[in-house]
């Protein structure tokens, strides 16, 4: 069990002024999400996550590096489940990766990572911002998060950096789907500490952004030469404008692909980003000898082989091994998001994750298309690894349920903490709960 400690404080006074305004979708879906209660780690945790989070990044990387050189289109789009419209911009390496999360569950037996948004992770002022801030008012711990900000200002630097060698400027225009709250605020937040790393920027809604096809990106009359987007490329390469019928997408990807434009996060995360590509790492580590016959070297050394057998779980394109061993699964969809499209299986047969996913209870059953699309995708099996449980305190009494810590890496590196408390299958009416480090004696935390 998960240790949680909560202050003796008034909800509506905590979230008010400075905090509402930083992060005004505290409560979503009418209830609460974010809760002035704070999971503990201990220091030992934290720093293995920060070691192990880096050298799972690593391994993303050089497995990207390959996929990219070496796997032909067809397994992109039949095993990873690309479009092939992405792959020419997909392929292009880039040297850094940009704005990660990985998912981590912590459990009695040691840590795994089961997931790595590579794409549009969100989540980060709460880490960034909302730790901070809680943990100075009612704790007296340190956050594991403290140094988030000054993390993304530099991995802004290094980006804009590459791009503007690249010949593409100084400038970065911010984009998302301008009605969705969370979007935009973690959009604008990024935005900021972009500006505060000395770089112009400019924020324009997804849908006042113009393409014209080989030219470039435009908002109003300004071309655009760097651009964040919080939208995720398997839904923006469908997209296509209803006045000229031209596919937005696509031709986006055309433009990144001839270095008309750069992209934040970079094409090549689309790779990383498929769940097709967790199963692709255990397939690789499970056939190391074989790289050798077929390539001509060993793709992973001796201690990429300890970390992937340390930290990541078997994953597979099919559930046959885990029907031959009797063992528990998780069958995942490729694009799946906060849960949607991931259902559990017992030995016994499927646990009927979507009575227990919050993902389910939200916009699967309010959106059927959504539930379809979701429910219909291709699958990964991925071995399943018990999480922990806490109990935390909300306005509709105590809820128990399972702890699912995100991690967020920056251009490869340790940048902080994302802690969420929800269903065995994490969705999106997961409540947030700042992490802490250990607390000192003579905290006012009951």
């Amino acid at each position: 069990m998960r240790k949680i400690n909560t202050p003796k404080v008034d909800y509506e006074e905590v979230f008010d002024g400075e905090i509402a305004k930083e992060i005004p979708y505290y409560r979503m879906y009418g209830k609460q999400y974010c809760l002035p209660s704070f999971v503990i780690y201990e220091e030992h945790e934290i720093e293995e996550l920060r070691a192990a989070s880096e050298q799972v990044n690593r391994i993303y990387r050089k497995v990207l590096r390959f996929a990219q050189q070496y796997l032909p289109d067809s397994y992109l789009i039949q095993q990873l489940g690309l479009e092939p419209a992405m792959i020419p911009a997909a392929r292009i390496p880039l040297p850094w990766s940009g704005i990660e999360r990985q998912d981590w569950i912590i459990g009695e037996h040691g840590m795994k990572c089961i997931e790595n948004n590579t794409e549009t992770p969100t989540g980060i002022p709460e880490s960034a911002f909302l730790e901070r801030e809680l943990l100075g008012r009612y704790m007296d711990a340190s956050g594991p998060s403290s140094a988030m900000d000054e993390t993304l200002t530099q991995t802004f630097k290094d980006i804009v950096a590459d791009y503007r060698a690249r010949g593409l400027g100084n400038r970065v225009t911010f984009t998302c789907m301008g009605e969705i709250l969370e979007d935009s605020t973690n959009t604008k937040y990024l935005l900021r500490r972009c500006e505060k790393a000395g770089i112009k920027v400019n924020y324009a809604p997804l849908e006042e952004l113009r393409i014209v096809p080989g030219v470039g990106l435009y908002h109003r009359d300004e071309r655009i030469m760097i651009l964040y987007r919080l939208y995720p490329l398997e839904f923006l390469i469908h997209d296509q404008e209803e006045s000229s019928g031209v596919l937005v997408g696509q031709e986006l990807m055309k433009l990144a692909a001839e270095g008309k434009i750069g992209i934040i996060n970079p094409p090549q995360n689309i790779i990383t980003q498929s769940k097709g590509f967790m199963a692709t790492i255990w397939s690789l580590y499970e056939r190391n000898d074989l790289t050798q016959e077929y390539f001509g070297f060993k793709l992973f050394d001796a201690e990429e082989m300890r970390i992937i057998s340390k930290y990541l779980l078997p994953t597979y394109f099919t559930n046959e091994p885990f029907l031959l061993t009797g063992e528990s699964y998780a069958a995942k969809g490729y694009w799946g998001r906060e849960g949607k499209g991931t259902d559990l299986f017992e030995p016994g047969g499927l646990e009927d994750s979507r009575l227990s996913s919050e993902a389910a209870s939200t916009s699967e059953e309010a959106d059927p298309e959504e539930a379809e699309y979701y429910g219909s995708m291709p699958k990964i099996y991925q071995r399943l690894y018990p999480m922990s449980q806490a109990v935390v305190p909300t306005e509709l009494g105590e809820y128990q349920g399972y702890v699912l810590t995100g991690v967020y890496v920056f251009n490869g590196k340790y940048a902080g903490v994302l802690s969420r408390i929800g269903a065995k299958v994490t969705g999106d009416l997961a409540y947030y709960c700042p992490a802490a480090i250990s607390p000192r004696k003579g905290s006012s935390i009951t």
